[in-house]
């Protein structure tokens, strides 16, 4: 029997004392089932948001540019026999593009993820440290 739990608690939770300052959401204590708090956006979370689109931004202009270059190899290998190998350097861009492209969407996601942080943090009103 001292295996068993104790009955759930019904009614409010309770809250942090009176005397907790402004801003700080109370603790619950131990046992009790509180809502996970964000952590804080800091200038240094705010940096890497901006690098990391940047890189996502120049990562997919350059697939663009491999995607359109491989077309134009395309075009060229086909306009005379003795230019082949542009169509395998095409076929080289098409393999990169692929192997590419799922590391260029986790890296969207992920900025997508963190500039949305960074926005809410900035709705709420939070300065960053």
């Amino acid at each position: 029997m001292s295996d068993q739990q104790p009955p759930p608690r019904w009614g409010p939770p309770p809250v942090a004392p009176h005397g907790a300052p402004h801003g700080v959401p109370p603790v619950a204590p131990h046992g009790v089932y509180a809502q996970p708090r964000a952590r804080e956006v800091t200038a240094s979370y705010r940096r890497w948001a901006v690098v990391l689109t940047w890189a996502v931004g120049v990562a997919a202009v350059l697939m663009a540019f491999a995607l359109v270059m491989s077309v134009v190899f395309l075009v060229w290998a086909d306009r005379d026999t003795r230019d082949a190998a542009y169509g395998y350097l095409a076929l080289v861009l098409w393999v990169g593009i692929a192997a590419g492209t799922p590391v260029l969407i986790a890296g969207a996601v992920s900025v997508r993820n963190m500039r949305r942080r960074v926005r809410q943090q900035d709705r709420t009103g939070n300065a960053p440290s």
